[in-house]
């Protein structure tokens, strides 16, 4: 089944667990994604970042979008990182029950305005939106925008700026960077604030950039009050480590023979994750 953001959110925090959000641009990885929910009955959200989306085409998409629909599982369809309204608005005529709106690098007063718009454009047709306040970090071999030193979101605007844009989730900056972090290096969550922040609002709080993170603070942070954390890196690395190993050691060239040997490591890595969000088991909930 589709539903789109603020529906699967509102029972998660209703009964207290987290919905990862996968961004996936071709079918194996897709269907690995798909299956793995289905086996664990967790809900779960399909991702695309903007370019992601341009990439692989609104046809696949519609396919995506199809294979969801024919699912029994309450399953998402996210634009991750729109950067303009335009954005918003071509996922929508594709086929998509959720938009991030992401004008963290605007100032405070254009993100609000250009959120606001997006809101009551989104919500006129059922369609979710998130937006974000503070700008996570982006490593070098990430796709998506961050700036090179985390702007940590500030408490003082979260009440105010989810007033004044109506937003169905709010994704925060407490100490992740969107791609692989430098070998050697340990990120950390300041949970600390993301306390403080939660103390604010009931609305659901996202984190982005959250590949690589300690298991253990990821899943402190969804007992906290994290509702959507996304995934990536992790299960993209997986799958072409995987496939790299796989072609190195048999040189076979038959897709139907190699990429099963990927799906199996997005399948372990995606699963691993829904252990940390305590997500299995609650499709039932919807």
């Amino acid at each position: 089944m589709l539903l789109n953001l603020k529906d699967i959110l509102d029972i998660a925090e209703k009964h207290d667990f987290t919905v990862g959000a996968y961004n996936v641009t071709e079918s194996s990885m897709f269907e690995a994604v798909v299956k793995t929910a289905e086996e664990y009955s967790s809900p779960a959200i399909i991702a695309a970042a903007v370019n992601e989306f341009e990439f692989a085409g609104e046809d696949f998409y519609a396919y995506v979008q199809k294979r969801l629909m024919k699912s029994k599982i309450p399953f998402v369809l996210h634009l991750d990182h729109a950067k303009s309204y335009e954005d918003c608005v071509r996922a929508i005529q594709a086929g998509f029950t959720s938009v991030m709106i992401d004008g963290s690098l605007l100032s405070y007063e254009e993100n609000i305005k250009v959120t606001r718009k997006v809101v009551e454009m989104a919500h006129a047709v059922n369609v979710s939106v998130e937006a974000e306040i503070g700008t996570i970090g982006a490593n070098s071999n990430s796709e998506e925008d961050g700036v090179e030193g985390i702007t940590y979101t500030d408490p003082n605007d979260v009440a105010d700026f989810i007033s004044r844009t109506q937003i169905d989730a709010l994704a925060i900056a407490i100490g992740t960077a969107h791609g692989q972090y430098p070998k050697g290096y340990t990120p950390h969550l300041n949970l600390e604030l993301l306390k403080e922040i939660r103390s604010l609002t009931k609305t659901p709080l996202v984190l982005h950039g959250g590949s690589n993170n300690p298991d253990s603070e990821i899943e402190e942070g969804c007992r906290l009050g994290l509702r959507k954390v996304n995934i990536s890196s992790d299960f993209k690395l997986a799958y072409y480590r995987k496939l790299e190993s796989y072609l190195n050691e048999t040189h076979d060239f038959y897709p139907a023979k190699i990429l099963p040997h990927g799906m199996e490591e997005v399948r372990r890595v995606v699963s691993h994750k829904m252990d940390l969000f305590h997500c299995k088991g609650k499709a039932g909930l919807y």
